[in-house]
């Protein structure tokens, strides 16, 4: 299929998010409270997860393998990620606008982040983990990665006990849209 990938991050970029509804239809949301991932010194992480950080246990890529980041999102018993939602991702991403921040053990896929990335926003739409702390660490390594571009915001969309545990916070929609202004005005690359 052919997707209108401007429209597309058109919508991303005004603070709207796809999820595939349980008939696998598509729609747009938003949220009056939006959570963010802190790039600041609020970001804070799991005691234990240094030990894994500092074992280089796990090697971390971009992109390595996209497609298999998603469908490890998507493997879910129920998933807002539809089939027709990991089509768009995928011309997203052959458009330089999504990616796949991975870890790796060896040759084995240990975890990801699902992302789209505009301007100073990343987006994180989803991760998952094959291998314990998998996605811990690439959280933190993404995090690292976003900083170091002079990333703004950090956009997890939804709150959770586990985004919780790494400093996220809830924002009203008026900050997030301050916010969302001043992250569209910069020029970031993640790669």
């Amino acid at each position: 299929m052919n997707y209108d990938v401007l429209a597309i991050i058109e919508g991303y970029a005004q603070g709207y998010f796809l999820m595939a509804e349980e008939d696998e239809s598509l729609q747009w949301y938003s949220s009056k409270d939006r959570t963010l991932i802190p790039l600041d010194a609020r970001f804070r992480y799991p005691k234990s997860l240094q030990r894994v950080l500092n074992s280089d246990k796990f090697t971390v890529a971009i992109n390595r393998d996209f497609k298999a980041v998603v469908k490890g999102c998507a493997n879910r018993e129920t998933t807002w990620i539809s089939k027709e939602l990991q089509e768009i991702y995928w011309a997203l991403y052959l458009n330089g606008w999504a990616y796949s921040f991975e870890t790796w053990l060896g040759d084995e896929l240990a975890g990801g982040i699902l992302g789209i990335a505009i301007g100073g926003l990343f987006i994180g739409e989803s991760m998952f983990y094959r291998i314990p702390d998998g996605s811990k660490v690439a959280m933190v390594k993404l995090v690292e990665k976003l900083r170091s571009h002079s990333f703004v915001l950090f956009d997890a969309q939804m709150i959770n006990p586990h985004l919780e545990r790494f400093g996220a916070y809830q924002v009203a929609d008026v900050e997030y849209q301050r916010l969302l202004k001043q992250s569209l005005q910069r020029r970031c690359r993640l790669i």
